[in-house]
């Protein structure tokens, strides 16, 4: 017993000590990397300083006006022109790509090849890497592949000091990935699981989104994307199934994506890495190897902030994003069966996220439907319900409706309870062609 009372005691002081020691190094290189000093400075801690490239003296396009200090995605914000001497070519926008009935409007994209998730996230980091030379991916175990693959063979052909791993520090990814993109450079983070990013919440919220505004326009850390899987897989549990978008879409300043398939995270993916705001990309990843599709070989980007309309429909509007669409479109079918027309809408980006496309959709059908896998109190849904009652209530003929999970830990034995399948969703469809006849 006092043998394993001295263990447990040692074991609480080995973890505060790890706490304190994540916190003064996230702090340590977000304060000592923003600064031009890294040049002679030795980060000894865990040797961060091999990885940093040589980019002293590369030249940012962000405008040293005050006036001009608000985020950049309320102007042109995805313009990728980050360097005029180093700037990768203009790809063709996703929605022209159509491989049974091309759009004659729009060139070719050209050969494609088919691709589940894991797959698609690695073309896009490929590219990324190879366009732009002060890229790097870094996080837990990607130096490997990553424990979902997403970086496979990209340390073989890029090289250690581009493609590296780090400690188990989320709070010290987040910050050297600031420090590294105030200076100039790329940063691609990975948090293992969205899970865990809450250790880093205090540098993405204080710091990495406020990082533009505080300077007034001087400083700018918009080359960070942190990328991280999320949501239900089927035997996460409670650790390794959340979706936390809710909570980050409450920081303004940030960018959060969301992805459905392999072809668009590609688009948004590469958009994200060339957006001048910090992005939080998230991954489904019970969609890394389920969900297959024909990806465009050729450099494309899809634009942020737009949603997409996947499935036009007359008599309800239905509002989902990421996994959960493959849900929605399964209970699309079953009602159309039953002779209802659904109008399926992606938002693909949450922050900012498309209000326009929903309204008008919502005028059309007058009946909306939110559905999403993180808990219903305050989920995302709750700000789109706001909206668009607060937009269209002269034209609604039903409540709107929220699908969602429940307000509990995520459960491991009772999942398929838990999360809002196609079933669920079928009932609100009903629910409000009932209310509205």
């Amino acid at each position: 017993n006092a043998i394993t009372k001295r263990r447990r005691h040692c074991l609480v002081a080995h973890l505060m000590l790890n706490n304190l020691a994540n916190v003064l190094n996230a702090k340590m290189m977000a304060t000592l990397l923003s600064r031009r000093y890294y040049k002679s400075i030795t980060l000894s801690f865990h040797n961060y300083q091999q990885h940093l490239p040589a980019i002293i003296g590369a030249r940012s396009s962000y405008s040293s006006s005050s006036a001009a200090a608000t985020p950049h995605y309320q102007e042109a914000a995805y313009n990728n022109n980050r360097d005029d001497d180093q700037s990768p070519p203009q790809p063709f926008p996703y929605e022209s790509y159509n491989p049974t009935n091309p759009d004659p409007n729009y060139p070719s994209l050209g050969p494609t090849s088919k691709l589940n998730l894991f797959q698609s996230i690695n073309s896009a980091l490929h590219t990324s890497l190879s366009t732009d030379p002060t890229a790097i991916l870094f996080g837990e175990d990607v130096a490997f592949g990553g424990v979902f693959r997403t970086s496979q063979n990209l340390r073989e052909e890029f090289g250690s000091q581009r493609v590296f791993n780090t400690p188990l520090s989320e709070n010290g990814i987040a910050g050297m990935a600031i420090g590294y993109a105030s200076v100039g450079g790329t940063a691609i983070g990975e948090i293992q699981f969205a899970d865990y990013i809450f250790p880093a919440i205090d540098q993405i919220v204080n710091e990495m989104a406020k990082f533009r505004y505080r300077s007034g326009n001087q400083w700018s850390c918009g080359g960070v994307t942190l990328r991280t899987p999320c949501g239900a897989v089927g035997h996460g549990g409670l650790y390794h199934s959340q979706s936390p978008e809710a909570y980050l879409c409450h920081t303004p300043g940030l960018v959060v994506v969301m992805p459905r398939g392999p072809r668009c995270a590609k688009g948004l993916l590469l958009s994200s890495l060339r957006c001048k705001d910090p992005v939080i990309f998230l991954e489904p990843k019970i969609l890394y190897r389920s969900a297959v599709e024909e990806v465009p070989d050729a450099d494309y980007e899809i634009p942020l902030g737009k949603a997409e309309i996947m499935q036009k429909g007359t008599d309800v509007t239905i509002v989902g994003w990421g996994a959960q669409l493959r849900r929605l479109q399964l209970a699309c079918d079953l009602a159309s069966k039953e002779g209802i027309s659904c109008e399926l809408i992606d938002l693909r980006t949450l922050l900012p996220w498309d209000s326009e496309t929903i309204i008008r959709s919502v005028k059309k059908t007058g009946k909306l439907i939110v559905s999403h896998e993180a808990p219903i109190t305050c989920g995302f849904g709750a700000e789109v319900a706001a909206t668009l009652q607060q937009e269209c209530f002269f034209h609604l003929e039903a409540p709107i409706q929220r699908v969602a999970g429940y307000d509990t830990p995520f459960p491991l034995v009772a999942e398929k309870y838990y999360l809002p399948d196609e079933t669920k969703n079928l009932d609100a469809i009903r629910k409000v062609m009932e209310l509205a006849k």
